[in-house]
C-alpha cells in the first residue's frame, strides 16, 4: 500500500518528475499527430480511390482501346445476373483544353462516359458542384447556355435589377426548388440565399466578381441560348481559383464555351493523317474528387461523341464492312455483398472464354487489342500507390517513434536522480522492514503515473493537432505563406486529414505507459538494492 500512497506524493511534490511529465506528453502527442495525418492519408487514399473506379474494371491498356466490349457487357450481365449489376464502357485520352472567352489554355486527360451508367459504378456525381444545388440537370448532352433573365413586370431597363428579380430557366428553377426541400442542413440553404449565382451580363459569360455560381444575365426572359454543343464536366482544380477555406471561385458561367483539341489514333496506335479536332463544348459543371492529380488534370464528356471525334466507333474498311467500335475500359458494377475478387477472377476467366471464341473470325490488330486487355480490382488499379503510402506510414511512425526513445532514457535519467536524493527514505523504508523488491516496484508505479499522466495529457494535446491541423495550417500562412506545409498539389488532396481513430490513440498510450516503466526498471533495481545502513549514513 505504501508504494501507491508515497508514488502519489512524489508525483505532486517532486518538480523534476515534471520534466518526465512533459517529455512523455510530447513524444506521446508526436506520434499521435503523424499517425493520424499518415493513416488519414492511406484512408483517403483507399476511400478515393474506390470512389474513381467501378469494383471491376475491365482494362484495354492503350490508347486505342479494344473491341467488343459492348458484346461482352451484354454477355457477362446475361449470364451472371446475381453477381453483375451494371456495365458501362469508358474512354480516355488527352487533349489541348482551352476557355475561348479567357484564352484559358492547360493539358487535360478527356474521359468519355455515359453520364446516367457512370455515376452508378462509382461516387463522381456526389463530386459535382452544380448538380448538388439543381440536381439532375448536369447532363453531356446538346445544350445551350442557361441565361437568366427578368420576370418581375415593371422591371426599369436603365438600371440593372436586383438579384432577386432574375430567375434562371424554368427547369433550373424547379430544380433548385427539389434540392431546397431534400436539404437538411438549414445553413446550406441560407448560404445558397445570401448570394444564389453571380452574374455574367450576356453574351459575356465571365462575371465582375467570382463566386461559387456564375450564371450568364440579362433583360430578356429566362432562356438557353446560343449554338447547342455536347456538355462537359471541368475538374475544379483545371478551371477555377481555390480559395483559402478550400473553396472555389468560378469565373465562367454555367454553359460557356469550352474548346478540347483532339488527336484520333487509329487501331494499331497510329496517327490517322488526319489534324487535330477542335471540339466545341459547354461547360454545364465541374467534379472535385479531391484527388488533385485528377481534379486539377480531367475533363468528362459523352462517350459516344468522344467516340465518333476519335474514330473510335465503327469505321468503314476499304474491302467492305466496318470495324468494331472501341473503347479504353469497361466499368463494371457488382451486386451487393458480392466478394471482389472472387468476381474478378470468375470475369477474367469469362473474358478469356469470350475472346476465344472470337478469335478465328475477327482481325489480328483487334485479337491483340483484346488479348492485352485485363480483368483488374479497383484496389489492382491503385495497389501501387497504396503501397507506396502504406510504406510511408511505416517507415514515418517507425522514425517518429524511434525519436520518441529519448523519453525511456530521459526517465532513466531523471529516477536515477530520484533514487540519489531519495537514498536516505530508501534507508528507512527498508529498516521499517520494506524489502528490496517493494522499493523497486514504489520506483516502478512512481514512473507508471508520471507515464499516465503524460500519455493522457500527449493525447490530448495530440488529438486536438489533428483536429485542428487545418485551422493551424490556414493562421501559420496567414502570418507567413511560406509556413504552409501542406500543398495539395504536392500530397494530392486539398485537406491535412484531420481523424484521430480510438485504436491509435489506445496503443500509443499503453506504449508511452510501459516505455515510462521500462526507463525505470534500471534506477528501481538500484533503488532495490540500498543497504538500510548505508542509506542511513547517507550525506
Amino acid at each position: 500500500m505504501y508504494k501507491w500512497f508515497l508514488a502519489s506524493r512524489y508525483l505532486y511534490t517532486k518538480l523534476i518528475a515534471l520534466f518526465g511529465v512533459a517529455a512523455v506528453t510530447l513524444c506521446v502527442a508526436m506520434v499521435l499527430v503523424v499517425l493520424s495525418v499518415m493513416g488519414g492519408f492511406l484512408d483517403t487514399v483507399r476511400s478515393r480511390s474506390r470512389g474513381l473506379h467501378s469494383e471491376i474494371v475491365l482494362e484495354g491498356g492503350t490508347l486505342q482501346g479494344f473491341p467488343y466490349y459492348g458484346e461482352f457487357g451484354e454477355h457477362i450481365q446475361a449470364e451472371y445476373p446475381d453477381l453483375v449489376d451494371v456495365t458501362t464502357p469508358a474512354i480516355y485520352t488527352y487533349a489541348i483544353f482551352r476557355v475561348p472567352a479567357t484564352t484559358w489554355t492547360k493539358p487535360a486527360r478527356v474521359l468519355g462516359v455515359r453520364l446516367n451508367d457512370y455515376v452508378k459504378v462509382n461516387d463522381f456525381q456526389k463530386g459535382l458542384h452544380y448538380d448538388r444545388y439543381y440536381p439532375g440537370t448536369t447532363r453531356l448532352g446538346l445544350q445551350g447556355i442557361p441565361v437568366a433573365g427578368v420576370v418581375e413586370p415593371g422591371t426599369d431597363a436603365g438600371r440593372l435589377p436586383d438579384a432577386g428579380t432574375f430567375r434562371l430557366p424554368p427547369d433550373l428553377e424547379a430544380a433548385n426548388e427539389r434540392w431546397r426541400l431534400e436539404e437538411t442542413d438549414p445553413e446550406a440553404i441560407r448560404g445558397f440565399d445570401v448570394s444564389p449565382f453571380q452574374r455574367a451580363p450576356f453574351p459575356y459569360v465571365t462575371p465582375a466578381i467570382l463566386g461559387e455560381r456564375v450564371y450568364s444575365v440579362d433583360y430578356g426572359p429566362p432562356r438557353y441560348e446560343g449554338p447547342e454543343h455536347y456538355g462537359v464536366i471541368v475538374g475544379c482544380d483545371l478551371l477555377n481559383q481555390r480559395r483559402d477555406d478550400g473553396d472555389f471561385n468560378r469565373f465562367l458561367a454555367r454553359g460557356g464555351d469550352i474548346a478540347l483539341t483532339l488527336m484520333p489514333l487509329s487501331r494499331t496506335g497510329t496517327a490517322t493523317g488526319e489534324p487535330p479536332i477542335r471540339v466545341p463544348l459547354r461547360y454545364v459543371d465541374d467534379s472535385r474528387t479531391g484527388i488533385y492529380e485528377i481534379d486539377s488534370l480531367c475533363v468528362y464528356v459523352d462517350f459516344d461523341m468522344l467516340q465518333h471525334k476519335l474514330a473510335m466507333d465503327p469505321q468503314a474498311l476499304v474491302a467492305g464492312g466496318h470495324t468494331p467500335s472501341r473503347a479504353n475500359q469497361l466499368l463494371i458494377g457488382l451486386k451487393d455483398g458480392v466478394d471482389i475478387n472472387a468476381a474478378r477472377d470468375l470475369i477474367g476467366q469469362e473474358w478469356l472464354r469470350f475472346y476465344g471464341s472470337l478469335l478465328p473470325e475477327i482481325h489480328d490488330v483487334d485479337a491483340l487489342a483484346m488479348r492485352n486487355a485485363e480483368v483488374y480490382t479497383w484496389e489492382d488499379l491503385q495497389r501501387p500507390f497504396i503501397q507506396a503510402v502504406e510504406k510511408e506510414k511505416v517507415l514515418v511512425t517507425f522514425l517518429f517513434s524511434l525519436i520518441s526513445m529519448v523519453a525511456i532514457v530521459l526517465i532513466g535519467c531523471i529516477f536515477y536522480m530520484i533514487v540519489e536524493k531519495k537514498t536516505r527514505d530508501i534507508g528507512i523504508l527498508k529498516s521499517l522492514g520494506a524489502s528490496g523488491r517493494g522499493v523497486a516496484g514504489l520506483f516502478i508505479v512512481y514512473a507508471g503515473a508520471v507515464g499516465l499522466v503524460g500519455t493522457v495529457l500527449g493525447t490530448g494535446l495530440g488529438a486536438t493537432v489533428v483536429w485542428y491541423i487545418n485551422d493551424i495550417q490556414d493562421f501559420l500562412a496567414y502570418l507567413n505563406p511560406q509556413l504552409r506545409v501542406w500543398s495539395p498539389d504536392v500530397y494530392s488532396f486539398d485537406k491535412i486529414p484531420n481523424v484521430v481513430k480510438l485504436p491509435d490513440a489506445l496503443w500509443i498510450a499503453s506504449l508511452a505507459v510501459l516505455s515510462s516503466i521500462v526507463g525505470s526498471l534500471i534506477p528501481a533495481w538500484i533503488a532495490g538494492r540500498v543497504w538500510p545502513v548505508s542509506a542511513l549514513r547517507y550525506e
